[in-house]
């Protein structure tokens, strides 16, 4: 039998997470459902990060200006999303490190330092997402300006605290509560909205289209990066962690299967939040000729004259909101992964989180006070572009450690796994290469 400990190069680092590391026992015995539930929750916490305020501005400005036709991309963006995470979670489990962790081990600091920047940089880009999508919900709901809720957004801090302090379950119980009322929110929304289900069907169908219109291109890169958000790796890379499983063999393949389960089915969710945005944007703002909306704060506006009514604008603006702290939440607890991991750097929570809030704080005030509040959208689905071309920096990495046996022993990742996800990072890269070719030729986005 094979163990991965010989294939790093490093001494073992402290565990992804040490305050909640293995602190949720996982049933033994004959209680196999007790044993599932032990380990449903993580799951959800990385599908936030589908359905997050970046994911609103792609698919509202997608929908809008082309209907159903980048349902295609949503739905492949999941896809790669599931297998991705799938590899996560047997590298945790196998090997016992997060991504972060893996690189520092693996790499000399001439790559590491590189790889956590970039890393980081992506954590900044999803919470720019976050602080501006939070703003906007703030002010739809409550009137309030958008330069004040941005500032208002930094209390997320204290909720954060209050929730670790009250263990790690409560943190899963917070975000899938907030998810499941998204999920209602949604579901009236497009119940009221009668979209041509026909029209959505043929929506799921490929189409060659997104690779040579550079504006569509553009809006499906920004799915793709807010949809296989590369925080979300090292996310689920740590978080599996916090289970008790068995260090056994068969332990250790149970726990990939459920965690395995967990992912899939959240992220199947958040594929149907994800579609619901684009297909209510398609419907409404498509169908009555309003292609060109790319606020949400427009989005909103324009919601009761179509639908009819205060109820369609009032939940949209709840799912916001509940998207917005989602995403803080998550995005916490992955730039403490990413810090710690790649640079063995721990700090407070607290102050993790002032650092990234402040850094995501100061851009979206820039662009509002040089440009105004309106081109709060623009910038949002730039961040989501952004992260698309961070996407290799953490795909490859994943892929090569995965696939090496001396690495992860038993749990080595099947080769078609391998090869599925390596045309995955290789297609990403393709696309933003194209994507560079055509601004650098002058076409319009």
């Amino acid at each position: 039998m094979s163990t991965p400990s010989a294939g790093w190069r490093k001494e073992r680092s402290e565990p992804s997470l040490s305050d909640v590391f293995r602190s949720i026992a996982v049933p033994g015995g004959h209680s196999p459902l007790r044993r599932v539930l032990a380990f449903i929750g993580p799951g959800y916490l990385v599908a936030v990060g589908y359905m997050d305020p970046g994911n609103w501005a792609t698919s509202l400005a997608g929908g809008a200006k082309y209907g159903y036709r980048l349902l295609f991309v949503a739905l492949l963006s999941n896809i790669m999303a599931i297998l991705l995470q799938a590899l996560c979670a047997r590298l945790a489990i196998g090997s016992g490190r997060d991504l972060a962790q893996a690189c520092r081990d693996a790499f000399s600091p001439l790559l590491v330092i590189p790889l956590w920047l970039l890393a980081e940089a992506a954590i900044i880009a999803t919470d720019l997402a976050e602080v501006i999508g939070t703003a906007i919900g703030l002010k739809l709901l409550f009137g309030l300006p958008l330069e004040i809720g941005v500032f208002v957004t930094g209390v997320d801090v204290f909720l954060i605290l209050w929730l670790q302090k009250r263990g790690f379950r409560w943190i899963e119980g917070f975000v899938i509560t907030l998810l499941a009322v998204i999920a209602l929110c949604f579901f009236v929304q497009i119940v009221m909205a009668r979209p041509d289900w026909g029209g959505v069907v043929r929506g799921f169908a490929p189409s060659t289209d997104i690779v040579t219109d550079p504006g569509m291109l553009y809006l499906a890169l920004g799915i793709l990066g807010a949809t296989v958000m590369p925080h979300n790796l090292y996310l689920h890379s740590g978080i599996v962690q916090t289970r008790a499983y068995g260090a056994d063999p068969a332990g250790k393949g149970e726990a990939l299967r459920l965690a395995t389960w967990d992912s899939t089915v959240a992220l199947m969710l958040a594929l149907a939040i994800n579609a619901s945005i684009l297909i209510l944007a398609a419907a409404t703002f498509h169908a009555s000729g309003n292609t060109e909306i790319v606020e949400i704060d427009q989005a909103h506006a324009l919601l009761s004259p179509l639908l009819g009514g205060a109820l369609a604008p009032t939940l949209f603006g709840i799912a916001l909101l509940c998207s917005g702290l989602n995403a803080a939440v998550t995005a916490t607890m992955s730039g403490q992964i990413v810090m710690e991991g790649f640079v063995a750097l721990k700090v407070s929570p607290a102050l993790r989180r002032l650092i990234t809030r402040l850094l995501a704080i100061l851009p979206a005030i820039g662009v509002i006070l040089v440009y105004g509040a309106s081109e709060a959208g623009k910038l949002l689905i730039l961040s989501q572009v952004v992260l698309s071309f961070q996407l290799p920096f953490a795909i490859v990495p994943l892929v090569l450690f995965t696939a090496n046996r001396s690495k992860m022993g038993d749990l080595t990742a099947p080769r078609w796994l391998t090869a599925v996800c390596a045309v995955i990072a290789v297609a990403i890269i393709g696309l933003n290469l194209n994507l560079l070719v055509s601004v650098w030729r002058g076409a319009p986005i």
